[in-house]
């Protein structure tokens, strides 16, 4: 896929600009070891699916153990004019994020310009998995998230439960809380239904 419409675009040449620095010693491989898939999610992923916030850090794992490269950050300047930087954040760990065992399997290919998906594979999770994995922490930026995939008609009730469902049976520890966080994000994303 393409970034949204209205993604901006100094915020996806900054990502794109991360990816290429990463992407950059992996041509040294072998090539039977690519690519490298590279899983995308939090508030990097939401903007690429809606154009709506972006995030001064991206959330990302790898589907290999992986040296970074030292230099993850760029500033840019935004529309509006204001400097801002954006990071790759080397503490993301998606073992903390309420996940479907299949959300790297159903990500979703990202088409970046100068990023060889042979070398590196820029990969967002689905819009579902990505609503699914803001549960666990159901802050109120989870929560607006989850409502703007709804509102861009990205997820739906019903499949947000089962999928949901499901990945909580590979989490352990108390469940109670994350089965009311489920009931609540299902709740928002009807208010959302009822109102289109």
């Amino acid at each position: 896929m393409r970034p949204n419409a209205a993604a901006r675009p100094e915020y996806v040449d900054a990502f794109s600009e991360i990816a290429r620095r990463i992407a950059e010693p992996l041509h040294a491989l072998p090539k039977r070891s690519l690519p490298i898939q590279m899983f995308v999610a939090g508030g990097a992923a939401l903007h690429f699916y809606t154009g709506e916030r972006t995030s001064k850090d991206i959330d990302a794992s790898f589907s290999h153990r992986i040296a970074l490269p030292e230099n993850l950050e760029v500033a840019y300047r935004d529309a509006d004019g204001a400097a801002r930087l954006l990071y790759l954040d080397r503490q993301y760990n998606d073992a903390f994020a309420l996940m479907h065992e299949d959300a790297r399997e159903d990500s979703v290919p990202l088409a970046l310009k100068g990023i060889n998906p042979g070398v590196l594979d820029v990969r967002l999770l689905s819009a579902l998995d990505l609503a699914v994995s803001k549960i666990s922490r159901f802050s109120s930026q989870d929560r607006e998230d989850i409502t703007a995939l709804a509102r861009h008609g990205l997820i739906r009730s019903a499949p947000l439960r089962r999928r949901a469902n499901e990945a909580i049976a590979n989490f352990v520890g108390n469940v109670d809380t994350l089965r009311t966080s489920i009931d609540l994000t299902c709740r928002l994303v009807e208010d959302v239904e009822s109102r289109k």
